[in-house]
């Protein structure tokens, strides 16, 4: 009877916690689960050992020993550019360089529409890749690759870069020309089909190679068509016999705005005998020397404007340079009362006008008087001989006048200028 009390009584306990527990889990409208630990030697659903218990906290509470939902770190690699991924406009000849912060390259290729590789450097460590070859005019180049971060993760590395169309080409020229021989003074042109904005750029891209060496100095000129040129002269005369080399290496680099270097430039000539022409215009003689020892003396008569008082009738004093030649040259001068005279043997030596010419109307002269506009007058014979000696770039050093040459004058002024003062025409 005893054994059925304690039954009883055992099952209503039980009953009541039960209900308890039911109704404590409906506070939070959920259904809570509880695990409770009897002394009859029943095992709890989590795992306990006999005698022990543990509860799961009700839906909603939290728990401190729940781990945190988990998210996915972004990469760290970051891949870069200059100029920037995916530019337009840009220069053929500027270097495109692709660097990785956080990690190294596995693979960079820069390619053509064509699907050819572009040439490029890659650092020792992998950080950085640039290229090693300058682009075309007017194409889009596609930029592919991976990289790897310090986290052990790939980014792409991807992009385009299109360069300035064809319409922006530039044509430029050289002077002299492969394979001329010059006289000593002869000076090199690199001229311009617009005038650069960045002279010291285009001018670091510009170098001389001479045999033997030479001192000499680049500077820029605004020449008579009105194009700027970066110039070079010697310090003195050209030793006779100097192998030069000129390189201008502008192709793609930009001069201005839309307007970019069509090609690259080159130039091997040579400097021939040292003749120089000296002239005194008070002594009415020209002397012609060769390696410093005459080898012709002509009578000659050189401008009036001394005795006039008229300063565009004098031959301007300065050092002069050969350069161009006519057998009948049509000489004008409106102001003075002639046009179209045609003269014989004629040599420029200044874009003033100023030339070496025969000229039988003043043969009287030559030899003990000055009658001229401002040319050297010879008889037809001495000035047939004297064409035939000279070549583009001999010196024809005038003196003894009051009238300096000058930029007025024309471009091949230069050398009436003192070294020093041409050195500042250098933009370096």
């Amino acid at each position: 009877m005893r054994a059925r009390r304690r039954t009883s009584l055992l099952t209503m306990v039980l009953a009541v916690v039960a209900l308890l527990a039911l109704v404590s889990g409906c506070g939070q409208n959920t259904l809570a689960e509880v695990t409770v630990t009897s002394t009859a030697n029943a095992v709890p659903d989590g795992g306990g050992s006999a005698g022990q218990g543990t509860a799961t906290a009700p839906s909603g509470e939290t728990n401190s020993s729940s781990a945190a939902p988990s998210t996915t770190a972004p990469p760290v690699a970051a891949v870069s550019a200059s100029p920037a991924l995916n530019s337009k406009g840009i220069a053929p000849a500027q270097p495109i360089s692709v660097t990785v912060a956080r990690g190294t390259f596995d693979d960079v290729a820069l390619t053509n529409p064509e699907g050819k590789p572009v040439g490029g450097e890659l650092s020792a460590d992998r950080t950085t890749w640039k290229t090693a070859e300058v682009l075309g005019f007017g194409k889009t180049y596609k930029l592919s690759g991976s990289a790897t971060g310090t986290d052990g993760k790939k980014v792409p590395v991807a992009g385009t870069f299109t360069t300035v169309g064809t319409n922006t080409q530039v044509r430029n020229t050289i002077n002299p020309p492969d394979n001329a021989v010059v006289g000593v003074a002869a000076p090199i042109s690199v001229t311009f089909g617009v005038e650069p904005q960045d002279k010291a750029l285009i001018q670091k891209h510009v170098s001389i190679d001479t045999e033997p060496a030479v001192e000499g100095s680049w500077g820029w000129v605004q020449h008579d068509d009105g194009r700027w040129s970066l110039d070079y002269r010697t310090e003195k005369y050209w030793p006779a016999g100097t192998k030069v080399h000129v390189k201008a290496k502008i192709y793609g680099l930009k001069l201005a705005d839309n307007a970019y270097a069509a090609a690259d430039l080159t130039t091997d000539f040579s400097i021939g005998r040292n003749q120089v022409v000296v002239a005194d215009v008070n002594s009415h003689v020209m002397v012609v020397k060769r390696d410093g020892k005459t080898v012709a003396t002509y009578p000659a008569s050189y401008g009036r404007g001394e005795d006039t008082g008229d300063p565009n009738l004098i031959t301007r004093s300065g050092i002069h340079v050969v350069n161009e030649f006519f057998e009948t040259k049509l000489m004008n001068n409106p102001r003075y009362g002639y046009s179209n005279v045609p003269e014989k043997w004629a040599v420029r030596i200044s874009n003033n006008g100023e030339f070496i010419h025969a000229n039988p109307a003043s043969t009287a002269a030559q030899g003990n008087s000055n009658v001229t506009h401002g040319c050297v007058n010879l008889s037809l014979a001495d000035a047939e001989a004297y064409f035939k000696s000279a070549i583009w770039g001999d010196p024809v050093e005038v003196s003894g006048t009051t009238v300096k040459l000058g930029p007025e004058d024309g471009e091949i002024y230069i050398w009436a200028l003192p070294y020093d003062q041409w050195q500042t025409m250098s933009a370096l």
